[in-house]
C-alpha cells in the first residue's frame, strides 16, 4: 500500500531524487562509453581497482575492497580483527546496525560477542568503553549514528577514543555507512576523520546514490584476508561493474554537494522552529539528517501520511513508533529533494501537517 502511494507522489521531502531504472542505466551506459569502462572479472579489473584505490586514498587507507553488501562487510572485518587477537569480544553502541538489523549473524555463526557500550540515545565515549572491565579485541564506531538521528560525538571525544584504542591495541573499526555526511558536520577533511581507525566500511548507495554495494578499507594484508572471507560467504560475484559504475560516475558530484546539504539542514532547523508541534533530534544539526518527532502514534501518523499522499501527492517518509504511546518519528535525510524545494513550499507543507496532526 505505502509503496503504491509513494509511487503516485510528485513531491518528496526526505532523500535524494529517485532516478528511474531506464534513466540510471542510460546514464551508466553513456558514462561507460565515455570513459571506456571494462567489466571486472570476479573483482579483478582496471576500473574497479582504480575506484577502490581512489576511495582508499581519499580516506587515508592502504587498500580498498568492493563488497556486495554492508551486512557482509562489517562482520567480516570484525571477525578478522578478533581472530588476529584470539579474542571474540567487540564493543559497539546498542543502536549499531550489526546489533539491531542483521539477524544476529555474528552470534549464530559464532564469530564474536558484542558488548553494548554507552547510553542508547547518545553517542558513546571513552568513559563508556572503560566502564567494561573486559579485554576487548575490537570496537565499532558509527559516524554518524543513524538510529539516534544522525548524532556525532564531539571531535575531542572521538580523538580520545582513537588514542585509547591505539594504546590498548583495540582494533577500531568505522561504520561509515553515512561517512560522507560527516565532513560538513565536523568541518574536517575525510582523512582527518578516518585517521586512527584501523578499518572502515562505507556505503556506495546511501549518500552516493549508487545501485548498491559497499567498500572495506584498511591495511593491504587486512584487505587480502577480507577478500578471501567474502569469497567464502558467496560474495565473489562475476561482475561488480554495475554497482561500482553507478557510484563512481557520480561520486565526486555527490561529495561536492554535501556542504550544501548541510547548509540546507541548518535552514530546515530554522524553519522547524516556527512549528513547535515538531521536535527534531538532535536539537541542533550534526549532519544532513535528523529524526523529526511527531505528537501522535506511528499508527495515526501513517494514516496522516497516507492522507497527504492521496490528497496532495506529497511524501513525508515512514513513521516509526516513539517511546511514548502518542509519539512517533520520521527519519529525514536532507538530499536533493529538500535542497531544491523553496522555503515557502516547505513551510506550506509543514503548516498543513501541523494542522493535520492537531486535528
Amino acid at each position: 500500500m505505502s509503496m503504491d502511494l509513494r509511487s503516485q507522489c510528485t513531491t518528496f521531502i526526505p532523500d535524494n531524487h529517485t532516478v528511474s531504472p531506464a534513466a540510471m542505466f542510460q546514464n551508466m551506459a553513456d558514462w561507460c562509453k565515455e570513459n571506456q569502462i571494462g567489466h571486472d572479472i570476479y573483482g579483478q579489473g582496471d576500473f574497479l581497482q582504480a575506484f577502490e584505490a581512489k576511495v582508499a586514498a581519499l580516506l587515508g587507507f592502504e587498500a580498498g575492497l568492493f563488497v556486495v553488501t554492508g551486512t557482509m562487510t562489517q562482520p567480516t572485518a570484525l571477525r578478522i580483527a578478533c581472530r588476529a587477537k584470539n579474542n571474540p569480544v567487540v564493543a559497539m553502541h546498542p543502536s549499531s546496525h550489526i546489533y539491531l538489523h542483521e539477524g544476529q549473524n555474528y552470534q549464530l555463526q559464532n564469530w564474536f560477542s558484542i558488548l553494548p557500550v554507552g547510553h542508547p540515545y547518545q553517542p558513546w565515549t571513552l568513559d563508556d568503553l572503560k566502564a567494561w572491565p573486559d579485554d576487548i579485541a575490537a570496537a565499532l564506531y558509527e559516524l554518524p549514528m543513524r538510529e539516534i538521528g544522525g548524532q556525532l560525538p564531539s571531535w575531542d571525544a572521538l580523538n580520545a577514543l582513537k588514542a585509547h584504542c591505539r594504546e590498548k591495541g583495540i582494533h577500531l573499526h568505522l561504520d561509515g555507512a553515512r561517512l560522507w555526511e560527516t565532513k560538513a558536520g565536523f568541518n574536517r577533511d575525510y582523512h582527518e576523520i578516518t585517521a586512527g581507525f584501523d578499518s572502515a566500511y562505507i556505503s556506495l548507495y546511501k549518500g552516493i546514490a549508487g545501485l548498491g554495494g559497499a567498500m572495506l578499507l584498511g591495511r593491504k594484508d587486512f584487505i587480502e584476508k577480507a577478500r578471501v572471507w567474502t569469497q567464502r560467504q558467496g560474495g565473489n560475484v562475476v561482475h561488480r561493474t554495475p554497482y561500482a559504475v553507478s557510484a563512481a560516475m557520480q561520486f565526486d558530484q555527490r561529495l561536492a554537494q554535501m556542504p550544501a546539504l548541510f547548509q540546507r539542514t541548518q535552514q530546515l532547523y530554522d524553519i522547524l522552529s516556527e512549528f513547535p508541534q515538531f521536535t527534531p533530534n538532535p536539537a541542533e544539526p550534526h549532519v544532513n539528517m535528523l529524526h523529526l518527532y511527531l505528537p501522535v502514534s506511528a499508527k495515526k501518523a501513517t494514516v496522516i501520511r497516507d492522507q497527504l499522499a492521496k490528497e496532495d501527492q506529497i511524501w513525508i517518509g515512514n513513521p516509526q513508533q516513539g517511546a511514548l504511546p502518542n509519539q512517533s518519528f520520521i527519519e529525514w535525510y536532507i538530499g536533493d529533494n529538500l535542497l531544491k524545494m523553496s522555503d515557502d513550499r516547505l513551510k506550506a507543507i509543514l503548516k498543513k501537517l501541523a494542522h493535520m496532526f492537531s486535528a
